[in-house]
């Protein structure tokens, strides 16, 4: 999740109240259990909910698009170029999400925002 997180050991404040999954927001950052190596736990941001059309990889010059299926969301990393996300293993369970990232205690505390970024110029309507 770099630049918005370190590659390991940033200590997070995790939302787990009950009913978190359905306060999810576009942009929002969770922690979530890998759909290929279940030991492990991940951080992304929500790029897609139940329903939403989205672009597999607005970087390619031949543009794909998957709708997300209910009970899944679109998780992707802010270093696009370097993340292992939807774009490799599809659209993510929620059953599989631990928890809305609220803050950073650890090192430089501070509170993390939504942060949705269009690629300029790569973007078409699939309809």
């Amino acid at each position: 999740m770099l630049p918005t997180l370190g590659m390991l050991g940033d200590l997070l404040v995790i939302e787990r109240l009950p009913g978190w999954r359905n306060r999810l927001q576009m942009g929002d950052l969770v922690v979530f259990t890998s759909p290929i190596n279940p030991e492990r736990r991940a951080v992304k941001r929500v790029l897609g909910q139940p329903g939403d059309t989205v672009c597999v990889d607005p970087t390619k010059d031949e543009l794909s698009f998957v709708q997300i299926p209910r009970g899944h969301v679109w998780l992707q990393g802010d270093n696009y170029t370097n993340s292992t996300d939807s774009r490799v293993h599809g659209p993510v369970p929620l059953a599989l999400l631990n928890g809305r990232v609220l803050a950073r205690i650890w090192p430089e505390p501070r509170l993390l925002t939504n942060s949705v970024e269009t690629v300029p110029g790569k973007f078409t309507d699939p309809a």
